[in-house]
């Protein structure tokens, strides 16, 4: 007797390699994003006895980080210094991203090799940026210091990363300048997207190139900007390798450096300032840094996608 083969329906197959295509996707996703998260959040909910978890704490941990001295105060300070650090580098870095994407988009000589310069710190290690600029930024003999002496402008030069005036400001420059390309090929990219009849045509009518991208340019490029502004608050409010690399994990000098992702490092495992390792407390800043990060960024973007459409 011959048995037939069964055949199983089109949409059936289709399902099944669509899961088979995403499997691998999604074991490492809940591998090395989904359990960490998941772990966090238990850990932040639980009391410790040194490294072992001595049983559930409820909402004690949250409790001593938003209220209690000085916890709170580390916090609150860590905090503001991600919003000047997202404030900053929205004005210098994508500021300057937006310029230099404006003036690359032209036919100007050098262009491609232009834009090669612009994106080439960003493949850099942020250690090998840190300890660069830390060279660069040294008082005695850095080359900071040197130029403006040479410039004439020997009264701006300083300890740019051991005053707590200038230091924040001095890391979010070098982190501009580590980023600038990233940005700039975002918007390059949208603006060489734009039709040339619609840049004709408001030659033709008389508009200058201000009013052209004013009125043409920057409406156009409503998607790029939103994906930039989503992408620079997230990295804002996850920042950790540069200020850990070239002003160490307490945010030196006094603490005018600290940042959220500083502030947990040292409270999970321990530091001069934190005591000994307290793995509730930094979970409990870890789980404040994902919701807000979450909730702000998952606003932001439904509501910069409304002006979009709108626009």
């Amino acid at each position: 007797m011959q048995l037939r083969r069964a055949v199983l329906p089109y949409k059936t197959v289709r399902a099944l390699w669509v899961a088979v295509c995403l499997a691998p996707a999604l074991l490492l996703f809940s591998a090395f994003v989904a359990y960490p998260v998941v772990t966090a959040m238990a850990y932040a909910f639980s009391r410790w006895d040194g490294i072992v978890r001595a049983g559930f704490a409820g909402l004690d941990n949250f409790h001593r980080l938003l209220t209690l001295y000085p916890y709170r105060e580390r916090m609150a300070a860590a905090f503001w210094h991600n919003v000047w650090t997202f404030l900053l580098t929205m004005i210098v870095q994508n500021g300057l991203a937006m310029l230099f994407a404006v003036l690359l988009a032209g036919r100007a000589w050098g262009v491609r090799f232009y834009r090669a310069v612009f994106f080439m710190p960003v493949v850099l290690s942020l250690v090998v940026v840190g300890f660069l600029w830390q060279l660069f930024l040294n008082p005695v003999w850095g080359a900071v210091n040197k130029l403006l002496v040479l410039a004439g402008l020997g009264a701006l030069a300083r300890p740019w990363l051991g005053d707590p005036q200038t230091a924040l400001v001095a890391l979010v420059l070098v982190n501009a300048w580590r980023w600038v390309g990233f940005p700039t090929i975002v918007f390059l990219a949208g603006i060489q997207a734009i039709p040339d009849d619609y840049l004709e045509a408001a030659r033709l009518d008389g508009a200058g190139p201000a009013t052209i991208f004013r009125r043409i340019v920057l409406p156009l490029l409503a998607a790029q900007v939103n994906i930039i502004v989503i992408l620079t608050f997230i990295g804002a409010f996850n920042w950790f390798e540069l200020p850990y690399v070239m002003e160490g994990v307490t945010g030196e000098p006094f603490h005018s450096t600290d940042v959220l992702g500083l502030l947990f490092y040292r409270s999970a495992f321990g530091a001069v300032d934190t005591g000994n390792p307290d793995v509730g407390l930094g979970s409990a800043i870890a789980v404040v840094m994902f919701v807000l990060i979450l909730v702000t960024s998952g606003l932001g973007a439904v509501y910069l996608r409304r002006r979009e459409v709108e626009a």
